[in-house]
């Protein structure tokens, strides 16, 4: 008993004597935060340790950069496949990986198999190469088109980033369809399997567009879900897209609130924004919502027969391959639909190829996934009254009369996620430039893009 009081009493001493701004959470969401530190916890280091192959002491510097009372949670990486983070006894979660899917937080009552086709193999995705590797980028992973000067602008903008210490980590510049330049800090490299964040919300857009293309799936369906029997039926698939479906959803990320429920103490993360009501008329109001990207999600599931893994086969042979990816982990929830808003992994080169897939609007290694009029709308302006300059969950620099990125082209347009991950796209310099790193402050986005830009 004595050694555990001073653990607490230290813990309690923190929350009570540290500013909520800097906490992350108010005092009175204690007992949520403390579940969110432990969920968090278990499933950062489930992935990081599985997926990505980072050591315990990098993991635990990225949670920390989170909120200080993750660096009091105990980690515990000895069982197979699985991670369990404690909170001083609190509160318990476990994590664990699985070789299809990649890591989910376990919830008693819960069990991904029993939402997933049981007749589906159950081996790792991708285990051959889909392009042959001598063959040019993106065809395959021959790097003949380095081009000196824009390598070298390329090292300096990330090594500039690290002394800063602003965590650059994979760093890639596509021109024209080939890889000019591409960067890794120390104990990162082409093969290291990186976070997106909520880029994977333009990947979830791109697998409607896909749908779509396939005549699978019409933008303009509403009556989406059968709970939706009030105002809610009138949201369509493509206000899910543009975010301006009107549902009251709480993007704040601290205990208590919606994103954090959604992501770290839901079983199904799409069902908390399905129970949201309507704070706005759909199609009128703009608000950035991590909870419609898991509904897009979990209306594809419903798409193709409510079965998860029918969706992932869809991803992985339609999209995905065809891209010449060649592993990509997208996690799922526990009851097994894609967290479509936060949990994607993939290679800085894959990041580059998706990003590529839609400056060359929608065709990549001869073939045309994407249709060039989905392109296009998925980059213009949405018809919110209040938020314009945002597409099919990319982030665009025009949209009222002021750019977001006055140093940029009017056409560029984002992949965005936390900790300043970023695919940006310009079409009209055919260029791509992908950052993953781990960014808690701000980030020199668009000017280390426009540095690049200037290099040419």
């Amino acid at each position: 008993m004595k050694k555990l009081a001073l653990p607490l009493f230290t813990l309690l001493i923190i929350l009570f004597a540290i500013p909520p701004l800097v906490l992350g959470f108010n005092i009175w969401h204690l007992g949520h935060a403390v579940k969110v530190a432990t969920s968090l916890s278990a499933k950062i280091a489930c992935s990081g340790h599985f997926i990505s192959g980072f050591s315990e002491s990098q993991i635990r510097q990225d949670l920390s950069s989170y909120s200080p009372v993750t660096q009091l949670v105990e980690l515990d990486f000895s069982k197979n496949k699985r991670v369990t983070a404690n909170l001083y006894g609190l509160a318990e979660t476990v994590a664990e990986f699985e070789p299809r899917y990649g890591c989910s937080v376990k919830y008693k009552g819960y069990n991904k198999a029993q939402n997933t086709d049981s007749q589906t193999p159950q081996s790792p995705r991708f285990l051959s190469d889909s392009l042959a590797s001598e063959q040019s980028w993106p065809q395959g992973s021959a790097r003949g088109d380095i081009d000196i000067k824009i390598q070298q602008g390329l090292d300096q903008i990330r090594q500039r980033d690290n002394q800063q210490g602003l965590q650059s980590r994979a760093m890639v510049v596509i021109k024209d369809g080939k890889l000019l330049a591409e960067s890794y800090a120390s104990g990162f490299n082409n093969n290291t399997l990186l976070l997106g964040w909520s880029m994977a919300k333009s990947v979830i857009a791109m697998t409607a567009g896909r749908a779509e293309y396939l005549e699978i799936l019409n933008p303009q369906q509403n009556n989406l879900f059968e709970i939706w029997q009030d105002q809610r039926k009138e949201i369509s698939v493509e206000q899910l897209l543009t975010m301006t479906s009107g549902l009251d959803f709480s993007e704040d990320y601290a205990p208590g609130s919606d994103a954090t429920r959604m992501l770290f103490t839901a079983p199904s993360a799409s069902e908390v924004a399905l129970q949201s009501t309507l704070a706005h008329k759909p199609g009128s109001h703009f608000s950035y919502s991590s909870g419609t990207s898991n509904l897009l999600a979990r209306y594809l599931v419903q798409s193709f027969n409510d079965k998860p893994d029918s969706l992932y086969a869809f991803m992985d042979n339609e999209l995905l391959k065809p891209l010449g990816i060649k592993k990509v982990f997208f996690e799922p929830d526990a009851s097994g639909i894609p967290i479509a808003s936060s949990y994607l992994f993939a290679t800085a080169e894959d990041w580059a190829r998706l990003g590529w897939l839609m400056a060359n609007q929608g065709q990549i290694n001869n073939q045309r996934l994407l249709s060039a009029d989905w392109v296009k709308r998925a980059t213009s302006p949405n018809q919110s009254e209040n938020e314009k300059a945002y597409g099919y969950q990319f982030w665009l620099n025009r949209g009222d009369d002021m750019l977001r990125w006055p140093q940029l082209p009017k056409d560029a347009y984002a992949m965005m996620g936390n900790r300043k991950q970023f695919v940006m796209i310009i079409p009209s310099e055919r260029l791509v430039f992908v950052r993953l790193g781990w960014s808690s402050g701000e980030y020199p986005m668009a000017e280390n893009t426009a540095e690049l830009l200037r290099l040419f």
